[in-house]
């Protein structure tokens, strides 16, 4: 299944990256700086320098699928990098609004019941 949603685990690797990182560099990045495995079938998101460009990695069960979206104009709105702290978990609303170009420092989130 190539679609992505919010049963998914999303991770932003802490450090900017070479975009021509292909899937065997990029794997292997999880594996040396996670210490987990990138075939659990999680969500590896990396930036360029540029932050013009996203490439996402994740396991399908039988092989890997790499996604990438360059913008033409304008620059993704990423968490602030804690290289100390290793890899950002995020929420899959946080990874919708930056796919999407929402201001990551402008959204207030209400209040709402949660078990």
């Amino acid at each position: 299944m190539l679609g992505l949603n919010d049963s998914f685990c999303y991770y932003l690797y802490p450090r900017y990256i070479n975009m021509g990182s292909g899937i065997e560099t990029l794997s292997e990045l999880i594996r040396s700086t996670s210490g987990g495995s990138p075939l659990r079938g999680d969500v590896y998101l990396f930036c360029g320098k540029k932050r013009d460009t996203i490439k996402l990695l994740r396991w399908d069960g039988d092989g890997f699928i790499l996604y990438q979206k360059r913008l033409e104009q304008g620059t993704f709105e990423i968490p602030r990098f804690k290289p100390h702290e290793g890899w950002n978990k995020l929420e899959w609303k946080t990874f919708m609004m930056i796919m999407s170009g929402i201001s990551l420092a402008s959204v207030k989130y209400r209040k709402r019941f949660k078990l």
